[in-house]
């Protein structure tokens, strides 16, 4: 039996490398201040929790396989490395894991990991609210196909890298649809709910009209795994 911990995650800014000030911004804008940072909060404490949970965990042995990770082996500890120095929590508990033993996996190819990260630089790179709005409508056209091709590859990668016997942990954005693609005999532990974590951030944007339940699903994040 192979088993995976499957950790469904939000991006902070950190983990955005250049897009992340774009981002910031665009989430003040359209949010507000006072919102926005309540959300900062928020995944602050997901993520406190989540490194909580890790810390109980013996990870000689395991394997890692992480959203965007184009490398395995001593260049992919260097990314790791590189994106937990910005401030990522994501990757501070990668590199906490690899310290104790664990084992990082290539998860993605670099062609659509590019190709996603080109369409989203587009949005913020846009010198005008026209070209913004073409690579917006080229962006949602072109995003539910990419992230198939990336949740097959990733499926794939997984198949064929952890074997009979091994555990596994994957850090992955919560959009992703990928425990349908994974082949049966792997016993997938899910320690926070898929569909809460996407629920918040579907809600993130309405919060104001949706105030009961965002609240409710965002103390779900910053409570305790179990």
């Amino acid at each position: 039996m192979r088993t995976l911990i499957y950790v469904p995650v939000i991006h902070t800014s950190a983990d955005l490398g250049s897009l992340a000030k774009d981002a910031t911004e665009r989430g003040i804008t359209d949010l507000g201040e006072k919102v926005w940072k309540e959300h900062q909060r928020t995944v602050e404490g997901f993520w406190d929790v989540i490194m909580d949970y890790f810390t109980s965990v013996d990870a000689s042995g395991m394997k890692i396989y992480q959203d965007g990770m184009v490398a395995g082996g001593e260049i992919g500890r260097q990314i790791v490395e590189e994106i937990a120095k910005s401030g990522s929590k994501n990757h501070e508990l990668v590199l906490s894991l690899l310290k104790r033993g664990a084992i990082l996996v290539k998860t993605e190819v670099f062609k659509l990991v590019k190709e996603e990260r080109d369409r989203l630089l587009a949005i913020t790179q846009a010198r005008s609210i026209i070209h913004k709005i073409t690579a917006v409508i080229r962006y949602k056209l072109l995003k539910n196909r990419l992230l198939n091709k990336r949740d097959n590859y990733i499926a794939k990668r997984i198949e064929e890298t952890l074997n009979d016997g091994e555990v596994g942990i994957i850090f992955i954005g919560a959009y992703h649809n990928l425990k349908e693609k994974l082949p049966k005999d792997i016993q997938i532990k899910e320690i926070k709910d898929i569909e809460k974590v996407r629920e918040y951030q579907k809600l993130l944007p309405f919060c104001n009209k949706n105030r009961e339940r965002f609240e409710e699903l965002g103390r779900y994040l910053i409570s305790k795994v179990k």
